[in-house]
């Protein structure tokens, strides 16, 4: 077991991972306004006081928070969360008016909201798709080289040489789509469909669930089939095909994130495995000391669930502004301003709740919760 990185490697390695993806993230929405004409006044990475900017030509404050959990834009005219227009805005001159946000339609509005996660989308493309053409992509058929006497595998009666063709429906073309498939389903029933000497067949399997514990002590109960792999296949992968496998993975990972929130909610998962930045902050520390790499992959990896989530329709997030952005297109007249504000209250209060609910998470992920029964007892 490798040791955890000390407390210095742990924050720098999280600042590398938050700091760029927030930047990015925020460029989608500066980028996009001023495409469409939009004064920013204010570029932050951080919350809080500012420690460190400067003001550019334009009048934009580009600045640091303290608080490096996130980041904004400030549109001109964004006087309020729910970035309503109000008594304030209606007094500004017209050609001033002309470029705030609120003044723009709603399909520009809802572009320049959108851009974000969609650049932390196209962010992760880049970078899975960068390192598929670097270093080739594996292309292993998910034909069984072995099984694992008395697995899940094993009493479904699979044998070696069959050849998975899909699980619950789900097509299964690598020995890789099948791996990820049945790490995310511990315990789990499925449907498989193989082939078996050039002939289609149908059995029913229970995956296998196992504790496994990585090289940093880290415990995660997955998903085991109990099937070995064949022959390694890995093949060099064009540069012009680069992108589509990058996106690609990007669905596949999107995916697996939407049936993990899925078996949360069902109770299949134990929403002890939901973790905040705390959490991350370790994780970029471990991935750092593997290596660039590994860091690198990481990030692609949070850049997928930051656009995922900043993509749910909660008020307060980008989500939430897309979907009354879409009730206003549909009823063709904005949502009132008292259903914005409550709206985004509840939706504040629900974020923080959340936030502080997957930081006792960690924490007790972290084993202080342990620590202090252990003291107290």
């Amino acid at each position: 077991m490798i040791e955890s990185p000390g407390l210095l490697i742990t924050v720098v390695a999280f600042l590398l991972v938050l700091g760029p993806l927030v930047f990015v993230h925020e460029l989608g929405h500066y980028a996009a306004g001023r495409w469409f004409g939009v004064k920013a006044e204010d570029f932050s990475v951080g919350f809080g006081r500012e420690i460190a900017g400067f003001t550019d030509r334009r009048g934009t404050r580009w600045k640091f928070g303290w608080l490096p959990l996130g980041g904004y834009v400030r549109f001109a005219g964004d006087m309020n969360p729910a970035s309503q227009p109000d008594a304030e805005w209606l007094q500004l001159p017209a050609e001033e008016r002309a470029r705030t946000f609120q003044a723009k339609p709603v399909w520009q509005r809802a572009i320049i909201v959108a851009a974000g996660p969609a650049v932390n989308l196209i962010l992760a493309v880049l970078i899975l798709g960068g390192f598929a053409a670097a270093y080739g992509v594996d292309r292993t058929p998910a034909t069984i080289g072995g099984v694992v006497q008395g697995s899940a595998a094993d009493r479904a009666g699979l044998r070696t040489g069959d050849r998975i063709a899909a699980l619950d429906g789900r097509s299964i073309d690598t020995f890789a789509d099948l791996s990820f498939f049945t790490a995310m389903r511990p315990g789990e029933a499925v449907r498989v469909d193989f082939i078996r000497d050039g002939a289609p067949r149908t059995t029913d399997a229970v995956i296998g669930a196992v504790m496994q514990r990585d090289r940093f002590g880290n415990e995660a109960r997955i998903g085991r089939f109990g099937i070995e792999r064949g022959t390694p296949v890995y093949a060099p992968l064009p540069l012009w095909q680069a992108p589509a496998y990058g996106a690609g993975m990007v669905g596949t990972i999107l995916r697996g994130t939407i049936d993990g929130l899925g078996q949360i909610i069902t109770g299949r998962r134990s929403v002890e495995e939901m973790g905040g930045p705390l959490r991350i902050a370790k994780a970029s520390g471990e991935q750092l000391s593997l290596g660039w790499p590994a860091l690198v992959t990481f990030v692609a990896f949070v850049s997928i669930n930051l656009g995922f989530i900043n993509l749910l329709p909660v008020p307060m997030l980008d989500g939430g502004h897309l979907l009354f952005y879409a009730i206003e297109a549909v009823k063709r007249g904005p949502v009132s301003p008292q259903t914005m504000e409550w709206a985004f209250r509840g939706g504040l209060a629900l974020l923080l709740a959340l936030m502080i609910f997957v930081t006792v998470n960690d924490l007790g992920a972290f084993g202080v919760w342990r620590g202090l029964a252990g003291l107290i007892g």
